[in-house]
């Protein structure tokens, strides 16, 4: 394959994944492991989650996939263009919308639309179509004429997406696109991203420490701990691993022992544990009315207890001994 060159992209491997990463990592000045050797593949058209708490590694592995953070080791391919070796490449096929803002607010949103289109090299007539195409389809026609200063968040945030779509790209990175938003607007842009995933088998990768943007959107999602993927798989997948059912209770005393004897009746499994005096129990071979009734049984006298369906929040806590929301 030939490399980047001023006046030469090479033609992508139709047979490769959308994204393939391979041992990638980074260690920041000072020893900052901020990710850890990390191995995925997203397929093409597929929705992909990077779900954790800041601070987890998410940014960093999008800024590296971007080109905007030079890896410490490992690989990454856009398409088959390896992001270290061919970065002219790898911008040309995919776009990204960061946590901060990008367009100028002094401009109308069709103005930063058509200088993003131009800067891609998209011409004049192609960009008027796209634009007038991708501002219906973000509910942007109304506004597409008035100063983005006037825009609201959620405005802008539909924006900075119609943006990344100029030019047509083939993978899409949205860094925790809904951050900052209240929870209306969240819910729009969600129902937003969500009818994305028909655009011309557009591949999307999605980070975020929201669960239900997670659940909610994603084919797959790896859940990234401390720079480290410790599980990959779909959400449902992820979420039938701790039962149909989860007890929540919290006790007074030792909540080790507690969970020790619930262990010992046969209501608790392994993958049942206590953060501090909360007691999470997966429910695999129990009803919620059974646990409850075999919880007052052995005894114990739990100050709240009460019974739901588990989230990925539980699913990380497993792996990790924290929460997501805590965490972040």
């Amino acid at each position: 394959m030939k490399r980047d060159s001023a006046n030469v992209i090479p033609l992508a491997r139709p047979d490769a994944p959308a994204i393939r990463v391979t041992k990638l990592s980074k260690t920041y000045p000072g020893g900052v492991e901020a990710v850890k050797g990390i191995d995925f593949e997203v397929a093409p058209g597929e929705m992909f989650g990077l779900l954790g708490p800041n601070g987890a590694g998410k940014s960093t592995t999008v800024g590296m996939l971007t080109t905007t953070i030079a890896p410490s080791g490992g690989s990454a391919e856009l398409a088959g263009f390896d992001v270290v070796a061919e970065p002219l490449a790898a911008r040309r096929i995919s776009s990204v919308v960061f946590q901060e803002a990008v367009v100028d607010r002094e401009l109308s949103g069709r103005r930063n639309l058509d200088l993003h289109a131009r800067l891609w090299g998209v011409d004049v007539k192609t960009a008027a179509t796209r634009i007038a195409e991708t501002a219906n389809t973000l509910g942007l026609a109304e506004l597409i004429d008035r100063p983005v200063s006037s825009y609201s968040g959620g405005q802008r945030r539909r924006l900075e997406i119609a943006r990344a779509l100029v030019s047509e790209p083939r993978v899409l990175f949205l860094d925790e696109p809904t951050v900052g938003l209240d929870p209306r607007i969240r819910r729009e842009l969600l129902d937003v991203i969500a009818g994305l995933r028909a655009r011309n088998q557009m591949t999307t990768l999605l980070t975020t420490h929201y669960l239900e943007e997670a659940e909610q959107l994603c084919d797959r999602v790896a859940i990234i701990h401390q720079g480290e993927i410790v599980a990959l798989d779909t959400p449902r997948a992820l979420l039938a691993g701790l039962g149909g059912e989860i007890v929540e209770l919290r006790v007074e005393g030792d909540a080790g022992a507690a969970l020790a004897l619930l262990r010992a009746r046969g209501i608790a499994s392994e993958d049942a544990l206590n953060v501090g005096s909360t007691l999470t129990v997966p429910l695999h071979n129990h009803g919620a009315a059974e646990a409850i009734s075999a919880i007052s049984a052995a005894g114990l006298k739990p100050l709240q207890i009460s019974s739901r369906t588990p989230s990925l929040d539980d699913v990380y806590l497993r792996l990790t001994g924290d929460r997501i929301a805590v965490a972040a």
